[in-house]
């Protein structure tokens, strides 16, 4: 029974990311069209300041990389511009279909692949790189992705994951606001603490912790709480230093060694 619950659940997951595109509420050019994946190529690294700082894209030339949860392809197709060899799954038939455009429009190879991340049609020891940005809170078993994550690593691989911090900053200002998150609707939607993230990932060798993304100004949201959001929240809060509310940071980061 519990593996038919499953089954169910990442049903709901495929059907709910099928009819979702991330992001899309901020996109000015068609689906699938070059300006298309160029709107979402600039709001996410607009809003996701850190992630070229703290993810070397151009650091796995010539090396293999799995990306659990492409997407569009949007992070996928930074590490194919620095020449890595890039393989992209999503259990969204949508997603694929995005990537697979936005690789083309790019001249870009990948292989981009349906699959569940929970059970990879991959061998052991097969990646030397697997990123899972934004996906594990989003899976039906968490703890199955990391280890199927581990699996598919080379020994000494590298794994780069993040999920949502229950106690940083966004999901405290979204309660106080009234204000929903993101995909909240989404049939899983999980947080962790940092010592929880560690414990679904002590399967790895070596665990680094780094708590990242902190306010920017919305362009996802409109009105009065968006004004005071934008003109007051933002510019407040970026003036604590970093070393006193790193722990809140709402994504947190996670850099492993099988």
């Amino acid at each position: 029974m519990k593996a038919e619950g499953n089954s169910t659940l990442l049903n709901e997951i495929r059907d709910y990311w099928n009819e979702h595109i991330h992001d899309l509420e901020i996109v000015k050019h068609p689906i699938g069209s070059k300006g298309f994946f160029e709107d979402l190529d600039e709001y996410r690294f607009d809003k996701l300041r850190y992630l070229p700082r703290v993810v070397d894209f151009n650091g796995y030339k010539g090396k293999k990389v799995l990306e659990i949860g492409c997407g569009a392809g949007i992070d996928l197709i930074r590490f194919a511009r620095g020449g890595a060899q890039v393989t992209g799954v999503d259990i969204s038939e949508t997603a694929i279909d995005l990537a697979k455009k936005n690789f083309t429009i790019n001249g870009l190879k990948a292989d981009l692949r349906v699959m569940n991340g929970e059970a990879l049609d991959f061998k052991d020891n097969s990646f030397v790189l697997v990123y899972v940005h934004g996906v594990l809170q989003y899976t039906a078993n968490s703890r199955q992705m990391a280890e199927e994550s581990l699996r598919v690593l080379k020994k000494g691989g590298e794994f780069i994951g993040m999920v949502y911090n229950r106690k940083g900053w966004l999901n405290t200002l979204s309660k106080l606001m009234k204000v929903g998150l993101e995909h909240e609707d989404a049939p899983v939607l999980d947080m962790y603490t940092i010592d929880e993230f560690k414990e679904l990932l002590s399967g790895f060798r070596e665990i680094k912790i780094v708590p990242e993304r902190f306010p920017v100004k919305t362009r996802l949201h409109k009105g009065i709480k968006a004004f005071f959001f934008n003109t007051l929240f933002v510019n407040m809060f970026n003036l604590i230093p970093r070393s006193l509310v790193r722990p809140l940071g709402w994504h947190i980061m996670a850099f492993c060694i099988k």
